[in-house]
């Protein structure tokens, strides 16, 4: 069976006028902020304490907006007769949100969590070279990102939960096991 002509064109009318029939709903927006969804995608916040400065997240960057420096750092021996250790030290790390594209791809790849989606979309600036934002304003972000959401109450627990908890409960067996010991003789 052929559709019949001009049905396409009566159902857009059709939608046009619900549509215009309907009272509009403004919003006051500097007045009256926002309801926001739960885990809106804002800005990225940097948790500084877990970067290591692996670069992976500027690599994988396909804007190139993510500015990261560091040097080496030698670390003292952990015990005696140990040989020194270096690490990297971050110097830098700043995003220049007039060549973000919000992606997400350097929060995915991270490894260390160090980058997550915060919820701040205020953060408008008069000139774009003002919109390049170092790692003391990413880390004020930081703190207003949400927590995870809990887990699923029938999920299977995660393996290194459960392999943490296995050690833990034989660490605690031998204790308890060598306590009663050591008050006989």
């Amino acid at each position: 069976m052929a559709p019949i002509p001009g049905s396409g064109l009566a159902k857009g009318l059709a939608v046009t006028l619900r549509t215009m029939t309907r009272k509009t709903v403004t919003e006051q927006y500097p007045d009256a902020l926002p309801e926001l969804p739960p885990r809106t995608r804002g800005v990225i916040g940097l948790f500084e304490e877990n970067c290591t400065v692996c670069m992976l997240c500027a690599r994988e960057c396909p804007d190139w907006c993510i500015y990261i420096d560091s040097h080496k750092e030698t670390v003292p021996p952990a015990a005696p007769g140990g040989r020194e250790r270096s690490r990297n030290v971050l110097d830098r790390f700043a995003i220049d949100f007039s060549l973000c594209m919000y992606c997400g791809i350097c929060i995915e790849v991270c490894p260390f969590d160090a980058l997550f989606w915060s919820p701040e979309f205020e953060y408008a600036e008069t000139d774009i070279r003002d919109l390049t934002h170092e790692r003391d304003k990413l880390r004020e972000w930081m703190w207003t990102v949400p927590a995870p959401p809990a887990l699923d109450p029938g999920a299977e627990e995660p393996k290194e939960i459960a392999a943490a908890r296995k050690t833990a409960e034989k660490l605690a067996a031998a204790q308890a096991q060598a306590q009663p010991g050591e008050g006989t003789s």
